[in-house]
This record gives C-alpha cells, structure tokens and sequence, in this order.
C-alpha cells in the first residue's frame, strides 16, 4: 500500500512540474518602460502556477520591427524548453502591438493566449498631434512615431488576431491633456475605440488608467482568468 501511495504522490508531483513548464508566460512591458513595470503581474502571475520571462527591451531606441525581431524575438525563443512550446502573452501597451508584429512575421508558431492591456491597436490621436514635435521622438524614439491611427502607422499594418486575444482597456485618465487630444473615452494614452481589434475573443473595460493597468487587481485578476478560460470573468464584476 505504501509504496503505491508514494508511486501516486511522485506521479503527481512530476504531472504538477510538468504542467508548470508547459503553462510559460511572457510579459511585455510599454513604450519607455521597463521589465520592472510588470513585476507586480509577473508576480501573480507565478503565484497562480505560471512560469513566466518577464522580457525588456529597449523600447525607446529602435523602430518597431527591429524591437520584436532583433530584442524580443531572441528572449523569447530562450524562454522556450522547445520550438513547440505553447506561449502565452501579457502585454501593456506597446507590448501588444511588438506581439502582433511577430505574429505578422508568422515568427510565433505556437502562440497560445495573449492579454493586452491597453494596446494602441489602431494608433493613438496623441502621435497623430504630437509625434512631429522634437520633444516627442527624444521622449519615445522611433517606435513612439510608428503609433499614429493613419494607414500607414505600423499598428493599422498588422491586420486582425488569429490568435485567442483578450483586451483589457482603461477609460480613467490622470492626463486631461492628453485625453483632450483624443476622441471618446481614453485612459489617457488610448481611446476604448482603439484597443478594439478584429478577431479578439473578448475585450473588458476597467476604470484605470494607462500607466497602471498592469499594477491594478482587478486587470490582474481578469489577466489569470482569461490565461485559464479563454474569456474574461463578466460575472464577477
């Protein structure tokens, strides 16, 4: 008896390692933030059984396509155990639209679920107004002015999810101006409007606004739920 007792408890402590393996998540930190920015979601993340690489890249020195291929892209293929290894994402802000560039450049094969907080999925008035002024390319580089909502910005390039997405958008602002310069409702950064993207599975909107969304509960709470289900929990709220 004893020894089918252990036999059954080893059994289930390698079955519980390896679902922690395969269960890996990447945060994605915002334009001019840092890894240390998603420290608190990565923490919860962990806590909740995830292995998570909490990436960060210099999002203030290169254009858009250089960041996810030449800084991302690398971390995240260390982060796998194996090329087929199901990934999944958390991502604030410009985070989503590097995520959405590699999965444009099919350089994600196996992508699993992605959450995006706050992603400027069809641009931002804010660049269309200010990414010409000097101040602005000092302040945010050249990915900063790839985020305008005209047609040729990098994010209105990258076509819908093909992937399980769900969207976490603030509508509190802490910036009037800012928000002054932006249509509708915003979380001072990006309208509710342009976090919407095609294809996304669900999409939940929180008073919060757009530097701590990834620090705030309830975002983190909705962030595990939708990693385990595939949708936000609407009913807890």
């Amino acid at each position: 008896m004893h020894t089918h007792l252990i036999a059954a408890l080893t059994l289930c402590l390698f079955s519980s390692a390896s679902l922690a393996a395969d269960n890996v998540v990447i945060t994605l930190h915002g334009l001019a933030r840092s890894s240390g920015a998603m420290n608190k979601m990565a923490e919860a993340l962990t806590a909740s059984g995830h292995r998570v690489c909490n990436i960060g890249y210099p999002s203030r020195h290169h254009p858009i396509e250089v960041l996810a291929h030449e800084h991302v892209l690398p971390q995240i293929v260390a982060c796998q155990s194996s090329a087929d290894q199901p990934l999944n994402f958390v991502t604030h802000s410009l985070g989503g639209i590097i995520v959405r560039q590699l999965v444009a450049d099919a350089a994600l094969p196996s992508l699993a679920r992605v959450v995006m907080l706050g992603p400027p999925n069809h641009g931002s008035e804010v660049v269309d107004k200010l990414g010409g002024l000097a101040p602005f390319g000092w302040l945010n580089g050249p990915a900063g002015r790839q985020l305008g909502t005209s047609a040729q910005s990098r994010p209105q390039q990258l076509g819908p999810a093909t992937f399980e997405l769900g969207v976490i958008a603030g509508s509190s602002s802490i910036n009037w101006i800012l928000s002054l310069l932006i249509p509708g409702q915003d979380d001072g950064k990006v309208s509710l409007r342009s976090t919407r993207l095609q294809g996304m599975r669900d999409h939940l909107i929180v008073p919060v606004s757009h530097p701590f969304l990834m620090k705030n509960r309830e975002v983190i709470d909705q962030t595990i739920h939708f990693l385990a289900h595939g949708e936000f929990n609407h009913a807890a709220r």
